[in-house]
C-alpha cells in the first residue's frame, strides 16, 4: 500500500477516534457500576463532632468522572466521597449537575483544605491539593460550621482508591 494512503487512513482513524471520545467521553471512561456506601463524620479543629454524611464512594476513574451528574437531588445529609489514589492537585467541575454543591477538598489525613460553593450552572473548575473530595448540598458546610482546618473522618476501608 502507498505510504501516503497509509498516512491518510491512519490520520482519519485517529481523528475519528478523537471525535468519538470528545462527543462520548463515557466510552473511554466506562460504566461506573454500583457505588459502595459509607458514613463519614465531620469534626471541628477541637474534635467536636459537627455532622455525619451518608455518602456514595467514587473510588474508580469511571465513578469519579460520573460523580453526581446522574443524580437529581440529595437528601439533607447525603453526598458523595471521591477517593483518589494519592494526594495531588485535583480539579472538579459541575458537569451536567441539577443542583448546587459544596465541594470540600480533604488532604490524606482528612483535614479540610478548601470549601468551594458551586452553582449548578457553574462552568468553573474548583481545584485543590487533596486525596478526598466530599460533595454535599450547597450550604451544608455553612449549616454544620465546617471550615478549612476541620477534619472529616474517612473510614479505613475506603481510603485506598483505585
Amino acid at each position: 500500500m502507498d505510504r501516503r494512503l497509509v498516512a491518510v487512513v491512519g490520520f482519519l482513524a485517529v481523528a475519528g477516534g478523537v471525535a468519538v471520545v470528545a462527543l462520548f467521553p463515557g466510552l473511554l471512561i466506562g460504566d461506573p457500576g454500583e457505588y459502595n456506601e459509607t458514613t463519614v463524620t465531620a469534626y471541628d479543629d477541637n474534635g467536636t463532632e459537627l455532622a455525619t454524611v451518608e455518602v456514595r464512594v467514587a473510588d474508580t476513574t469511571a465513578k469519579r468522572y460520573t460523580g453526581l451528574s446522574e443524580t437529581e437531588e440529595l437528601a439533607r445529609d447525603e453526598g458523595m466521597l471521591f477517593v483518589h489514589e494519592s494526594e495531588d492537585e485535583h480539579g472538579y467541575v459541575m458537569r451536567d449537575m441539577s443542583f448546587p454543591l459544596d465541594i470540600i477538598f480533604l488532604d490524606s489525613e482528612g483535614s479540610v483544605v478548601r470549601v468551594a460553593h458551586a452553582s449548578a450552572d457553574d462552568d468553573a473548575t474548583y481545584e485543590a491539593r487533596a486525596k478526598y473530595v466530599l460533595e454535599v448540598n450547597r450550604g451544608w458546610a455553612n449549616r454544620t460550621g465546617l471550615s478549612t482546618g476541620d477534619r472529616v473522618a474517612v473510614p479505613a476501608r475506603v481510603q485506598a482508591g483505585d
